[in-house]
């Protein structure tokens, strides 16, 4: 058993306003600057569409994460082996370009023109499109990182035709899905994964990206980094950015500076939903490359198998070997994430198909449900007048749970139907308690939760302090003998899955040192 520490986030997509504060908050503190207009670490999405950049779900297209080896203890990136990618170092054609992510590029607005003595009196003056790269004035707007927002587009014809969540569903089921905008969507907001098992710290040939021993966010080592671009090729939620200025590659940090003084990261901060959750997971590292070999419809229980508990004496034990200090131990015990990830069950990774196991998980939206108490507290569906007492047919809502299915759990609809008849139960018995004065604990016991995991539950996702949200435990570095060196944890370049013994490159006082066989 390998012990490692990785902080990890939930964001609940039932409380997404899509207000973009987090967009916003990032954008201002970290690429708010020369070569990196068109990066956006975090952003916001509405879904169905094609994100940003286009089509980033689409592997077949972009090549990104790893793929299911039959036979073998881990599996193997999609782009290339290790021998293809160092003949074809000096050419990179499958990532994105920019006009993936804005067309003619990142655009802003001749606003000088609005207050310029030359404007006509004869029209009213207007601020022309203007390229943020070139300064090439009147450009063409065809893509930008809101463009689909709040459905904008998002039709047959338009770019909800190429939504890869539609896979699972005929032409016929997508065609009626998106004829009309309003059938159903929500927004899926993004940030960098800080995955267990990254392909872009595999790919990487020059070993700039690393994961931090000390809570598992991945980094590029600016100065080792050679922008030989693999790392955004093999990062299959496109999460990696070439900054065209520096000639370097950038990602987010999980505001890494932020944490080590136990603050959540700016993005997580601002939050005006109040949907993040952030908290330490302890996992156990030898375990992670089977467990992202696994069919598509096992991956989601995998990885939390991988997810240790931190009540486990023997994981205390052997956690306190791996000098994990008591802190770190603490915060585990109280982290949000463990209790709707692997306790409730109610979080699940996005696209954990893509195999690299994900640290960032999402609450499935419940759809707008119009219903009705039964004298007892328990949800019915409106126009169910059946005389029975039951919650609502998940079939029935307005999200498609293939769709959620395909997003979150890799086809695996069982995942996400038990996320959502859980937060129904919760809601039941709540409203029973509210309501009706009297506990409805038959509800619970249909949805597989006790009481006290409902009125937890409850507490977490609606009432929850910034404490209660934000579990953050500080670094201690003073009581480590090797402060200094111990951030630099396993880098790439390899072909086979972290954990599974590969040659991993280690900092110690400066000089590198090769780690493994």
């Amino acid at each position: 058993m390998q012990i490692k520490r990785q902080m990890a986030m939930v964001f609940n997509l039932d409380k997404c306003i899509g207000c973009q504060t987090c967009t916003v908050a990032c954008k201002n503190v970290w690429t708010n600057r020369e070569g990196a207009e068109y990066m956006f670490w975090n952003n916001v999405e509405s879904k169905p569409g094609i994100g940003y950049p286009k089509e980033w779900e689409n592997q077949d297209l972009y090549r990104g994460g790893w793929v299911r080896k039959e036979g073998a203890e881990a599996p193997k990136l999609r782009n290339a082996s290790r021998f293809w990618e160092m003949i074809n170092l000096f050419f990179n054609p499958v990532m994105p370009q920019m006009e993936a992510y804005y067309g003619k590029g990142p655009f802003t607005f001749t606003y000088e023109d609005l207050h310029s003595n030359e404007s006509t009196t004869r029209s009213q003056p207007v601020a022309r499109p203007k390229s943020m790269i070139t300064g090439e004035e009147d450009i063409p707007l065809e893509y930008g990182v809101n463009w689909e927002d709040n459905g904008a587009g998002v039709t047959e014809d338009g770019t909800g035709g190429l939504d890869y969540n539609f896979k699972d569903m005929s032409p016929e089921e997508r065609q009626a899905f998106l004829s009309y905008q309003k059938v159903f969507m929500f927004y899926l907001p993004r940030i960098c994964n800080h995955c267990m098992n990254p392909g872009c710290v595999a790919a990487c040939p020059s070993g700039a990206a690393y994961k931090r021993e000390e809570d598992g966010v991945v980094l590029i080592d600016q100065h080792r980094c050679r922008a030989w671009r693999y790392c955004i090729t093999s990062c299959p939620y496109k999460k990696v950015y070439f900054n065209w200025r520096t000639g370097k590659m950038e990602k987010c940090i999980l505001c890494y500076p932020r944490i080590e003084t136990g603050q959540p990261p700016a993005c997580f901060h601002s939050c005006v939903g109040r949907i993040r959750y952030m908290g330490p997971l302890l996992y156990d590292m030898d375990r992670v490359p089977a467990a992202a070999n696994v069919p598509d419809l096992e991956l989601v229980q995998a990885q939390r198998d991988v997810i240790l508990d931190p009540n486990d004496p023997q994981v205390i034990e052997e956690a306190r070997k791996s000098g994990i200090g008591e802190p770190w131990l603490e915060a585990c015990r109280r982290s949000p994430v463990y209790k709707m990830v692997k306790e409730w069950r109610i979080a699940l990774p996005l696209h954990s198909e893509f195999r690299t196991m994900p640290s960032l998980f999402y609450v499935p939206p419940e759809s707008p449900v119009q219903t009705t108490g039964n004298g007892h507290g328990n949800i019915r569906m409106a126009g169910k007048d059946d005389g029975k007492q039951h919650l609502p047919n998940l079939e029935e809502f307005r999200v498609p749970i293939k769709y959620l299915a395909r997003l979150l759990a890799a086809g695996n609809e069982q995942e996400v139907k038990t996320a959502l008849t859980r937060l129904l139960a919760m809601r039941a018995y709540r409203r029973s308690m509210r309501v009706y004065g009297q506990s409805n604990l038959e509800v619970l016991k249909q949805a597989g939760l006790t009481e006290k995991q409902a009125i937890e539950m409850h507490r977490l996702l609606a009432l929850a302090h910034y404490h209660e949200r934000f579990v953050v435990p500080t670094a201690h570095r003073e009581a480590t003998a090797n402060a200094p060196y111990i951030e630099r944890g396993f880098a790439g370049y390899d072909e086979m899955a972290p954990g599974a013994q590969p040659r991993r490159r280690q900092w110690f006082h400066g000089a590198k040192q090769e780690v493994g066989s």
